[in-house]
């Protein structure tokens, strides 16, 4: 009995080896979707050290505008940035606000990500100088919400960002994982 149990293990270690390796995840690929240019403006609220990540600070999403080859419209006045900065300069992005389509759709838009530099580039960036964002990690996660049924696919979609901060803007790329 013991030879017939340790025979069936052997076999579906096998089948289960073979089947691994019949078949392997389809490579991700990006496919444009969007550039956003984000308004930010003043006031900056910074609440100072709120926990062992770092210091929270609130950044006022004002405005912008958003266009790809299925998505059009503007950025509404009603956002923030609730990043978080680390003792060593690292922003824990994490932006909420609502998108309005040039049909009148509305989609809720959360992104989350990292943005990290040297000292010397962050300073730069705190102090609103362009910079060229090859000098610093800047990407993010995109996460959407709508009812709008032309616009419905974005619930189920993953889209990923680079950006750049531009003066009193950030602007990002947008792609979605195919």
């Amino acid at each position: 009995m013991k030879k017939v149990v340790t025979l069936l293990c052997g076999i579906c270690l096998i089948s289960l080896t073979h089947a691994e390796t019949q078949y392997s995840p389809p490579p991700i690929q990006l496919e444009p979707l969007a550039k956003f240019s984000v308004d930010l403006n003043a006031p900056v609220w910074e609440l100072g050290t709120t926990s062992d990540a770092g210091k929270r600070r609130i950044i006022p999403i004002t405005g912008g505008t958003f266009e790809g080859k299925s998505l059009k419209g503007r950025i509404l006045n009603n956002g923030a940035d609730w990043q978080i900065v680390d003792s060593k300069g690292l922003a824990i992005i994490d932006t909420r606000y609502l998108l309005e389509t040039d049909d009148g759709a509305l989609i809720y838009l959360q992104t989350k990500g990292y943005r990290h530099g040297s000292a010397e580039t962050l300073k730069q960036l705190a102090q609103g100088k362009d910079v060229d964002p090859k000098n610093y990690y800047f990407k993010i996660t995109m996460q959407f919400e709508t009812s709008s049924p032309k616009y419905s696919w974005l619930n189920q979609t993953v889209a990923v960002g680079s950006a750049m901060r531009l003066g009193k803007a950030v602007i990002y790329d947008a792609y979605t994982l195919k």
